[in-house]
């Protein structure tokens, strides 16, 4: 359904561009649930957002496919663009409350998503809206509707993002960090609400997130990223299991272990280099405890078994701790 093929991402600066992205590739089948992983500052919201073409048309310099349906979106026109945005593909933004117009209530942000695709008649769009704030759990769901969203818990504005994104049913659905800055139990809730949504409509789901056990829980497929680049391709057992890029093992090996008591937990030294920094060669070579001769070469995506593919020149020689033995 979604084919992304050698995306790479710059923005204009005063020194000149500075690429952010570089050569992403994977794609999304119907229905499949793909989570992407990864530090802060790896390329993986710029990645989602530049699916829907959300990122500033000044300044900003696209170069690759991006091939929904076999439509590529990288050159449709602006009101093309809007025909899809909410209606084929939708996105959970990562912060509810700077996402949500303070100015209006939560029906009517919902409500706008609906009708621009879907116009009729006040009274429908609202039937609507309260059909979907109840799909999403949301108790008393016509008060909800005309209540304002500072009104709402941090779990509740997420609820209705979630509804602002699923009401028109889309064929994939963008999460971006869905769960940050929620209480467990919240997280537990719109993690499970996800995975429902996804198993009952068909929808395919991209689930950008630095939750790896989520991503357990609710992924099939993970990518992983680092430094703009997807350095880790993989069903998500085989990667959890048995991870073949040192810098995904790295992130398994950094979870906590409730049955590990004083000892200290593992970590990966050092930090995700700058845009403007680069290092030749593999770019995690400079934090990963295997580098060898020949990682300072350029280092390909390649498959090294069927469904996986892996950007280390030393992937089938490494034989990597992950987060379950």
């Amino acid at each position: 359904m979604l084919q992304v093929e050698d995306l790479s991402i710059a923005f204009q600066t005063a020194a000149g561009p500075l690429s952010v992205t570089r050569g992403v590739g994977f794609s999304i089948a119907p229905g499949e649930r793909l989570g992407v992983v990864g530090e802060s500052g790896c390329g993986k919201t710029v990645t989602g957002l530049s699916i829907l073409r959300l990122l500033p048309r000044r300044g900003t310099e696209i170069r690759g496919r991006i091939l929904f349906e076999g439509r590529d979106l990288a050159t449709l026109s602006e009101p093309q663009m809007r025909e899809i945005r909410g209606r084929d593909i939708a996105m959970i933004f990562q912060e509810p409350m700077t996402a949500l117009d303070p100015v209006f209530t939560v029906g009517e942000q919902i409500g706008e998503a609906w009708s621009t695709h879907f116009p009729g008649s006040r009274a429908e769009v609202r039937e609507r809206v309260i059909d979907a704030l109840a799909k999403v759990g949301i108790p008393l769901p016509a008060r909800r509707h005309d209540e304002y969203p500072h009104q709402l818990s941090g779990g509740m504005r997420q609820r209705v993002m979630i509804a602002m994104a699923l009401i028109c049913e889309p064929k994939l659905l963008i999460a971006d960090e869905p769960t940050t800055a929620l209480d467990v139990t919240v997280q537990a809730q719109i993690t499970d609400l996800l995975l429902e949504i996804s198993e009952r409509a068909g929808t395919a789901l991209m689930f950008i997130t630095h939750d790896l056990g989520v991503v357990a829980e609710v992924c099939t497929r993970m990518i992983t990223m680092y430094a703009g680049e997807v350095v880790e391709d993989a069903p998500v057992d085989d990667a959890l299991i048995r991870p073949r890029h040192p810098y995904t093992s790295g992130l398994l090996r950094s979870l906590p272990r409730l049955a590990e008591r004083r000892k200290q937990l593992p970590s990966i030294p050092g930090r995700v280099p700058t845009p403007a920094m680069m290092p030749p060669g593999c770019r995690f070579r400079e934090r990963c405890a295997h580098a060898a001769p020949g990682c300072e070469l350029e280092q390909a995506l390649a498959p090294i078994e069927t469904g996986r593919r892996v950007r280390c020149a030393r992937a089938t020689e490494l034989h990597l701790p992950g987060a379950i033995a």
